[in-house]
């Protein structure tokens, strides 16, 4: 009886803990889980920053800016006064005493430049033998695109996330001549072509990075569900796409299989298994810690995060003492050691199989005890962040594609499209200009970021 008992007991354990769990899901968001923001209601607050008693809006002191008049106008139009004054004086004949100055700033008439080369042939008089000059390299036929009008389709579609029917459509609009679907495409594979060796510079130098960052985000192909990944660090970033979520991606990827530096992540088990040093994204335990305190009553998750962000402001504001660091960390033990001891390990019901799965308060919990080197490392370390923000932010413009262009028609394209924006982040991070990184892949002459 006391067995049966026990096995009751246990069973309705679990069926509450699901019941709660269901409850959580329904009701998560991005403050309280790992939900995107795009998901939220509108009016649903999402930043885990402390409030201050700064105003909202730009700070007392800060140099504002506006469209200043230029000293060197491409026309000036005047405007002669005309016709007779009341007392019946000609203006025309009155002589101008100063002159006031609008000016307007707008986008000169759009149309495409087109150069003819016109290679020269002689025939010499003596043995009649016919000689022609050489055409450049850029004019393989006898009409085609110049490498802006390539490098703009290029921006548009992978930068901009247009699709390639309005990319041709917006282009035909401003131009009044465009290249069609078919040549989008074949410039998105030359660019890819041409910045192979790029990409293999890229992964080098993130290699020899101290610190790098990782995540992953979905992408479909063909319907199919696929992942985008990024490696990134202040310098560098690298996009890969592949079907898997997991190792096989990273060794598809080549940087992290073979990287033995420091890794901030979001403790996703693929990365928690390669053989390096780790650090865990502290922005993912705050919104799980407010996910517990507010649908699961877990009082322990909500002294937890006010504590962790306020040694988080205090670092920030270089407030934050050698003691202060000590307390914390104790603080964070004990706090744990109460989440573990109001979650005690569920018990296994009799015939269950394999690992005895716990609530989510117990795991959350044993990984902030397993990893709290891993995830306070911000606290001895001056040159360790606080989250993984930085490859978030990387990875967010693939949000933004899939709402406005949707995924890839085939893997070759999800291929294509990282390695170019691979090169078009890099260019951002080091403050050299996109545009002329694009011309000059269809230019033949790859401006390379400093390795």
């Amino acid at each position: 009886m006391t067995a049966e008992l026990q096995n009751v007991r246990a069973e309705r354990d679990r069926l509450m803990a699901k019941v709660q769990d269901l409850k959580a899901q329904l009701q998560a968001d991005s403050t309280t889980s790992s939900a995107p923001p795009s998901t939220d209601k509108p009016w649903k607050p999402q930043s885990e920053r402390m409030k201050t008693d700064r105003s909202s809006g730009a700070q007392l002191g800060h140099i504002g800016k506006t469209l200043e008049m230029s000293t060197q106008p491409d026309d000036v139009i005047v405007l002669p006064v005309t016709g007779h004054c009341r007392c019946g004086q000609a203006w025309d004949a009155v002589p101008v005493q100063d002159r006031l100055a609008r000016q307007v700033f707008d986008l000169p008439e759009a149309r495409l430049h087109v150069t003819e080369y016109q290679a020269e042939v002689k025939i010499s008089p003596c043995c009649t033998a016919r000689q022609q000059a050489v055409f450049p390299t850029t004019v393989p036929g006898q009409v085609q695109y110049g490498p802006r009008v390539h490098a703009l389709t290029t921006v548009l579609n992978t930068v901009h996330f247009i699709p390639l029917a309005r990319t041709a459509e917006l282009i035909r609009t401003l131009y009044g001549s465009a290249p069609c679907e078919g040549t989008v495409v074949l410039n998105l594979n030359l660019a890819a072509e041409r910045l192979e060796a790029f990409e293999a510079q890229l992964k080098d130098a993130l290699r020899a990075e101290p610190v790098l960052y990782a995540d992953e985000t979905g992408s479909k192909v063909n319907g199919k569900l696929h992942w985008l990944h990024i490696v990134t660090c202040a310098s560098y970033t690298l996009y890969g796409h592949h079907q898997s979520r997991g190792h096989d991606a990273l060794v598809a990827m080549g940087v992290l299989p073979d990287y033995r530096g420091l890794l901030m992540h979001d403790a996703w088990r693929t990365y928690l298994a390669l053989p390096m040093d780790h650090a865990l994204c502290n922005a993912h335990l705050l919104r799980e810690l407010r996910g517990l305190s507010e649908y699961f009553q877990q009082r322990w998750a909500g002294e937890l995060r006010e504590a962790l962000q306020l040694v988080y402001h205090q670092r920030k504001t270089k407030i934050l003492t050698a003691d202060s660091i000590v307390a914390f960390k104790a603080r964070f033990d004990a706090l744990v050691t109460a989440g573990l001891v109001s979650n005690p390990a569920m018990e296994r019901v009799e015939g269950q199989r394999g690992r005895v799965k716990q609530n989510r308060a117990r795991n959350v919990a044993l990984r902030c005890q397993r990893y709290k080197r891993e995830m306070l490392r911000f606290l001895d370390d001056e040159g360790m962040p606080f989250d993984n923000n930085l490859a978030e932010q990387g990875i967010r413009m693939m949000c933004a594609k899939r709402k406005i262009s949707g995924g890839f028609r085939s893997k070759q394209g999800g291929a294509v499209f990282c390695r170019i924006r691979s090169y078009v982040a890099t260019l951002q991070k080091q403050g050299l200009s996109v545009w002329d990184g694009l011309v000059s892949i269809f230019a033949g002459d790859v401006l390379m970021p400093a390795f």
